[in-house]
């Protein structure tokens, strides 16, 4: 087997020390002490004094071993505080994600809403720029006045184009008559005069 480094031997140590407190060498010596003191045949003031270093050391295992289990259960509750830190980040980490999804769900109806402001402004304006439905009213009104005068005139105009025309007709048919009267008296001179001359 290859040499063994100092920093493995250090290391093996503290695996098996746990924190590097020495009480598994404590132990090992509490256990030494406990088989030579039965074994012992000296004086029962030795065997004492052997007896009161065992308990002086078993005295420090049990507060090492108190102070382990003091560190053990601060460590049980210190993983629940962070158990409980985490599930509270968690919480906050969603509750944050819900936060800003209803934020982008806020800024697109704010934006629809500048939108449609926009395009409300944009038609009051081209609304402005025509009368009112009072005025449009009225200039209708009006106008179905003046259209209604337009169609009496456009009938008085017929009605007088039509008596013009049955006048034209008349003078016309006179004019004819009065023509063939002439002819004919034209006619009835000139065969006057002719006769006259024969004779």
């Amino acid at each position: 087997m290859g040499a063994v480094t100092d920093d493995e031997v250090i290391r093996k140590r503290l695996l098996i020390d746990g924190d590097g407190a020495g009480d598994d060498r404590r132990i090992n010596v509490l256990l030494k002490s406990f088989t030579k003191w039965c074994n012992a045949t000296g004086s029962p003031e030795e065997g004492f004094t052997q007896y009161q270093r065992m308990l002086g050391t078993l005295a420090q295992c049990e507060f090492s071993m108190g102070k382990t289990l003091l560190v053990y259960d601060m460590n049980l509750r210190e993983m629940e505080n962070y158990e409980k830190i985490y599930t509270d980040i968690e919480q906050n980490i969603t509750s944050a994600h819900d936060k800003i999804s209803e934020c982008k769900k806020e800024i697109q109806r704010a934006k629809r809403i500048r939108k449609n402001r926009q395009e409300y402004d944009a038609l009051a304006k081209v609304i402005q720029q025509h009368p009112d439905r009072h005025e449009t009213l009225k200039q209708l009104e009006a106008l179905d006045k003046e259209l209604q005068q337009l169609s009496h005139i456009k009938e008085n105009v017929e009605d007088k184009l039509e008596l013009r025309k049955k006048q034209f007709h008349v003078l016309l048919s006179t004019i004819q008559e009065l023509q063939q009267t002439l002819e004919s008296k034209y006619d009835c001179s000139l065969c006057a005069l002719l006769w006259q001359d024969g004779l």
